[in-house]
């Protein structure tokens, strides 16, 4: 019996070790998620998060008044709209499929090609896209929000200090505000703050796993992506890949078929997968990404490990931000939907 009860003594330190030594492994290589993501050029304010909740659900600044940013990023399905491409203006499809926006302000730039270096400048491209939403210009776009009575003192109240408080760039600057507290703890970032039972054993087999295959080569930091730009396709070529990704912004030929790494945050709710979204399953995702990224024909129990871990990383959705608010009143002057 004394045997037996050192046996299992000496197990159950083993297991703590083991433990211990995979928590310490995470936090050096990842990070927990801050309560916001907070921006020296964009200081949030409790006013300018209401504002910009507000225009981030209003469907009249597209052409024909039925979209709005919430419909490609729905806050209450995880930031995404579960297509693989988003319907635009005249029911068109975008050419990428929409990622999603919560802890998207961290990334080193938004869209997958990058081109835009801040949420706040991404914030003004889907609003002009004939594509997607379709407004003519900038000037259009202030005009409607202008004819909407309750919106100019929102704005003089969110930008106190503007000598124009309502424009294009406040407009951009109040939805990057919003979008700046969409944060979502998960159990993973209490298992990194130091509760080594916040992740169960086999979410702990996975988390060692995604270290040991490779996976942190792209997948670290506070989203475990979004801080680096990487070729799809980087060991092993895609067949039939035609996007060339940042290729398109720099025209630099070592930018062919690169594409800003996802966050991996809440990965089991946004699919479909990959920057056209041909990828439906997580299971189907880490398989190409043990393929074409890492040159690694993952095993099913490798698979399964990783996507156990990875559904770790949901987290909980912030209640404020996902109940749609009352936008208020059109004016006598604001313009009707256009359909063409």
């Amino acid at each position: 019996m004394r045997h037996l009860f050192l046996c299992c003594a000496a197990l159950a330190a083993s297991s703590a070790f083991a433990a211990d030594s995979i928590q310490d492994r995470a936090k050096k290589t990842f990070k927990p998620l801050p309560a916001q993501f907070d921006s020296k050029d964009n200081p949030i304010t409790p006013a300018k998060v209401e504002l910009g909740k507000l225009l981030f659900f209003e469907n009249r600044i597209s052409k024909n008044h039925d979209l709005s940013c919430n419909s490609c990023h729905d806050v209450a399905k995880y930031g995404v709209d579960g297509a693989p491409t988003s319907t635009g203006h005249k029911k068109q499809l975008g050419g990428r499929n929409s990622p999603t926006v919560y802890n998207a302000g961290n990334h080193v730039a938004q869209f997958w090609d990058g081109r835009a270096p801040s949420l706040e400048e991404q914030a003004k491209g889907p609003v002009l896209n004939p594509v997607e939403m379709a407004m003519k210009d900038a000037a259009a776009v202030e005009a409607v929000l202008k004819s909407i009575p309750d919106y100019p003192p929102l704005f003089k109240k969110a930008f106190p200090d503007a000598k124009e408080p309502l424009t294009y760039d406040t407009f951009a600057k109040a939805v990057g505000a919003f979008e700046r507290t969409l944060v979502t703890p998960s159990r993973f970032d209490k298992f990194l703050l130091g509760d080594a039972k916040a992740l169960s054993d086999a979410e702990q087999k996975g988390l060692a796993k995604f270290m040991d295959v490779g996976c942190t080569a792209c997948h670290t930091g506070e989203g475990l992506g979004g801080g680096v730009y990487m070729k799809y396709g980087l060991v092993k070529p895609v067949p039939g890949l035609k996007d060339t990704g940042r290729f398109e912004v720099t025209k630099a030929e070592a930018d062919k078929f690169v594409f800003r790494v996802p966050s991996l945050r809440n990965v089991e709710k946004t699919g479909p997968y990959l920057h056209d979204g041909s990828a439906k399953t997580l299971e189907e995702a880490v398989k190409l990404m043990g393929t074409h990224q890492l040159g690694k024909d993952l095993s099913k129990d490798d698979v399964d490990s990783l996507v156990t871990f990875l559904k770790a990383l949901t987290g909980e959705l912030p209640s404020k931000a996902i109940a749609a608010p009352t936008l208020p009143k059109s004016g006598k002057s604001t313009p009707k939907p256009d359909p063409t």
